[in-house]
């Protein structure tokens, strides 16, 4: 038994079972899958190892070994770059395989992703010794790109594998639109207006060129990464539990995501390829230089990429919430009339007249229908009987009985009318 008395406490019966267990823990939702995952890390490996190929080209054809130092030097970034976004989609890959086997635990779903990361950066590096050989330089190469596969693999693996996805193929878009600008050079800078005997035209056309690419490719990246996230939530919509639609910050970071790998990209190549380019920087003052603006070039390009592509992710995610809510018509809103209950009327639902003194509600009364008949329809009164003519107070009180009802059955009348006094008329 439990006192209620006030100010003592209340004590449990110790002949009742105390349940002493814990609430049941809630499980981990799983991510959610991110679509075309394996495709997107077919591409991506395909990128890689056209990118191996062309450094592989370009170190082949130098001959001199301080041109072939500068030929990998500039290839360096790129090649970094690849390995960088191969090991995310790779690593995606397999988390949309943990996640199909119902595997949800961060620890074991980071450490795959890892290994995958890992497994790719190995086997680049396994491709290129059997390409290149040995050589100092090419060891720089293998573990410029071991470490940015295995960075890329660790982005792979956070939870939000749709954003990620998203930002693989936002990345894929940027390195597409850089190299159908490289491939139509020539006629861009020719329309921008470089001529070969003006150095400062050259110059400022390359400029042109420069601003181009990285506006172009902000804007794949943003448009791509928009779609890709459009697409993915219309699939995981028709799902049998809809997951919860993803808001404004996931659609800038998506966006901004490719020019946030490229800056990853930078950081790399300047830490785990610093030897490289101290090389290629120490051959003379025209390379030292050259390194220099070629440096800032694409501390520039991924900065613009990242600001372009979160800005237009970010306003596509906009126009769609305009869309949701109904075309903007510059029309005001119809002024509705309020009830006796202080409820919205539609203009509707208003009781017309239809000729022959009959209220009619109109189609569109809905939920007004009820309150119409409960303020409108009254209870049919009593009967009431005939005076008696040998009563003498049933001609004097009967006919006021009869109005007392009628008042109480309708709600119209007011509450303080006076009640007549019987016999005040004789």
């Amino acid at each position: 038994m439990m006192t209620k008395e006030s100010g003592t406490t209340a004590i449990s019966d110790p002949d009742q079972p105390v349940d002493l267990e814990s609430p049941p823990a809630t499980t981990v939702p799983l991510p959610l899958p991110a679509p075309g995952a394996v495709a997107l890390a077919l591409l991506a490996l395909g990128w890689l190892a056209a990118m191996l190929w062309t450094a592989k080209a370009e170190i082949s054809s130098s001959g001199v070994s301080s041109m072939a130092i500068s030929s990998a030097a500039y290839a360096l970034p790129g090649v970094i770059s690849a390995s960088l976004v191969s090991g995310a989609a790779v690593s995606l890959a397999l988390a949309n395989l943990l996640t199909r086997f119902g595997v949800r635990r961060t620890t074991p779903r980071f450490a795959a992703a890892l290994a995958a990361g890992l497994a790719t950066g190995l086997l680049s590096v396994l491709a290129l010794r059997l390409s290149y050989g040995d050589g100092s330089t090419i060891m720089i190469i293998a573990g410029s790109i071991a470490a940015a596969a295995t960075v890329g693999g660790i982005a792979g693996g956070l939870r939000s594998t749709v954003v990620v996805g998203a930002v693989v193929a936002a990345m894929l878009a940027v390195f597409a639109v850089g190299f159908a600008l490289s491939y139509f050079k020539n006629p861009v800078l020719s329309f921008y207006g470089a001529s070969a005997t003006d150095p400062e035209r050259y110059e400022s056309a390359m400029d042109l060129f420069r601003w181009t690419g990285s506006l172009a490719g902000g804007l794949a990246a943003g448009l791509l990464a928009f779609g890709y996230l459009r697409i993915a939530g219309r699939r995981h919509a028709r799902r049998i539990t809809p997951a919860t639609p993803l808001r404004w910050p996931g659609y800038m970071i998506a966006g901004a995501g490719a020019g946030l790998l490229l800056l990853t990209a930078e950081v790399i190549t300047r830490t785990a390829g610093a030897e490289m380019l101290r090389m290629a920087s120490a051959i003379s003052e025209i390379d030292r230089s050259g390194q220099d603006e070629l440096g800032k070039s694409r501390f520039s390009h991924a900065m613009v990429v990242l600001f372009v592509g979160a800005l237009v992710a970010t306003i596509g995610f906009g126009r769609t919430l305009r869309s949701a809510e109904g075309p903007a018509t510059g029309e005001a809103p119809e002024l509705r009339d309020r009830d006796h209950d202080g409820m919205l009327n539609d203009p509707d639902d208003r009781p017309t007249d239809d000729g022959d003194g009959n209220a009619e509600v109109g189609a569109g009364a809905g939920a007004g229908e009820d309150r119409t008949e409960k303020s409108t329809t009254t209870e049919p009164a009593d009967e009431v009987r005939a005076p008696d003519a040998g009563d003498p107070t049933a001609a004097a009180g009967g006919g006021h009985e009869g109005a007392g009802r009628t008042e109480a059955g309708e709600d119209h009348e007011p509450a303080d009318r006076p009640e007549p006094v019987a016999g005040a008329g004789r």
